[in-house]
């Protein structure tokens, strides 16, 4: 069924609303210095490959994250294209932004904690990063190039979408790291609790965002 314009403007709110979330998480976990996440070991493997035999001015981490990320849309596009939508793009331009914005006001709180508060932040991060991630994936509106993967192979192979991601995660972790990627015991952490705590969350806020959705538009 075909969505109105006021349906499409709800659903981007939510799912810009799970965007800020899911960053918030984001932003703790890399505040951790304890790991980085499972796609960026990936995306950092790649680009200190790429650094050995290319000499591109312009060839970046941030650079090859967007390259990587346009790539995994254009395979979604040609696989199934009702994966990819506006929101998705949504996800590519503000992410970097909002994690820019968190960790400018975060670091000079955070950034001296000691172990156990860098342990602490990397298990509520991944907590909020995982909340917000099922907000952004039941607005319908997109998700992240790097969620598309794992939802995608998940709903096409009628799969558990939290094994499914661990299993996501831990290709792109073991991809990278033979690339040349850095990952620590966070980008572990990350991988192993992501998937399961976004699979509990999922059919909650999927219930409680298609109410919201419904009711908004009867008024």
């Amino acid at each position: 069924m075909k969505r109105s314009a006021k349906e499409w403007a709800l659903r981007i709110v939510i799912l810009m609303t799970g965007l800020v979330i899911a960053h918030l998480g984001v932003t703790l976990f890399l505040l951790s210095d304890l790991g980085s996440d499972p796609f960026n070991v990936f995306v950092q493997g790649v680009f200190r490959s790429l650094s050995q035999w290319l000499a591109w001015p312009f060839l970046t981490h941030g650079r090859t994250h967007v390259g990587i990320s346009l790539l995994i849309i254009l395979i979604l596009l040609f696989v199934d294209r009702g994966y990819v939508k506006i929101g998705t793009a949504l996800c590519m331009i503000f992410g970097g932004p909002i994690i820019d914005v968190f960790t400018r006001l975060l670091q000079p709180l955070l950034g001296g904690a000691g172990i156990p508060g860098r342990a602490c932040m990397l298990v509520l991060g991944c907590f909020i990063l995982a909340y917000g991630m099922t907000i952004v994936i039941r607005s319908d509106a997109g998700t992240g190039p790097n969620d598309l993967v794992a939802l995608a192979i998940s709903e096409k192979g009628h799969f558990r979408f939290s094994l499914t991601r661990i299993a996501v995660d831990g290709a792109f972790t073991l991809l990278g790291w033979l690339l040349g990627g850095t990952a620590g015991i966070g980008t572990l952490v990350c991988m192993f609790l992501i998937g399961p705590i976004a699979g509990l969350f999922l059919p909650i806020n999927g219930k409680i965002i298609d109410r919201l959705v419904e009711k908004a538009l009867r008024g």
